[in-house]
């Protein structure tokens, strides 16, 4: 049995859910396969499944994980294994818009005024302070 190079497996292409994961775009293969499934990750116009074989230069469109924009990335190198930070870097180039930069400059620094003030249910010591301003007690 032969083993296969690493320029042998560059040239045959990836699996885009492993590149996904590789390069650190999503934190898990599966969240990356689930993304490809649900038809938001895109290649030249169309949807691409997780079983697509990446080839080098390509532009992906792709959704953040955690909150509004699309990203758009092209592929630069074809890896199958999570690597370190800085040779997933090399691997593909963000080209994301600037508006869509912006705009998620603009929802993360509104998630974070949330986290400063009341959050979600009322505990019930608080409760009861807004029953009293309301005057629910009287």
């Amino acid at each position: 049995m032969v083993r296969e190079t690493s320029e042998a497996r560059l040239m045959e292409g990836v699996r885009l859910d492993k590149w996904l994961w590789a390069v650190r775009l999503f934190k898990t293969r599966g969240l990356a396969a689930k993304a490809c499934e649900s038809g938001r990750v895109k290649g030249d116009g169309r949807v691409l499944k997780a079983s697509t074989t990446l080839r080098g230069g390509e532009l992906l469109e792709l959704p953040y994980s955690d909150g509004p924009g699309t990203r758009v990335v092209r592929v630069l190198g074809l890896i199958e294994r999570r690597v370190g930070a800085p040779l997933a870097r090399e691997a593909c180039e963000d080209i994301t818009p600037e508006d869509v930069i912006e705009l998620r400059r603009l929802w993360q620094a509104d998630r974070s005024h949330r986290k400063e003030g009341e959050q979600g249910r009322p505990t019930k010591r608080k409760r009861r302070e807004i029953e009293k301003r309301r005057g629910f007690f009287d």
